[in-house]
């Protein structure tokens, strides 16, 4: 007996577990930052919907937003009122409406909308 457990070889078992068990906790892990990616997606639209609602209601904007052109702003313009838009300077903007006057509709990344003038913006 003791020479045969002397030569015997023992393999590390719990070593391979513990290797795939670490493998798996980190594709869980993937997976699962990529549901919290949808859910922040979702919040993300649910706050778009409700600036889009405010938008309609405040701007009294009955027709279908569609997007007349992308400009860049120049400098950054803090709002002076609730409808204007406070923009920085080489953010992307949706034009949304070109309104009579100086200023123009717009929507930033972020889904809000306001009155930015149009001296602020760059057209290409």
């Amino acid at each position: 007996r003791g020479k045969d457990e002397k030569y015997k070889v023992r393999m590390p078992k719990l070593r391979m577990a513990r290797e795939y068990k670490d493998k798996r906790k980190s594709i869980d892990d993937v997976e699962r930052n990529m549901f919290r990616f949808k859910k922040s997606s979702e919040e993300k639209s649910k706050k778009m919907e409700k600036e889009e609602k405010f938008f309609r209601e405040t701007f009294m904007y009955d027709k279908e937003i569609r997007v007349l052109a992308t400009a860049t702003a120049e400098r950054s313009v803090p709002s002076q009122r609730r409808v204007d838009l406070p923009v920085t300077a080489g953010e992307q903007l949706d034009v949304i409406d070109a309104v009579q006057g100086h200023a123009v509709i717009c929507r930033n990344a972020q889904g809000r909308y306001g009155y930015v003038l149009v001296e602020h913006l760059n057209f290409r």
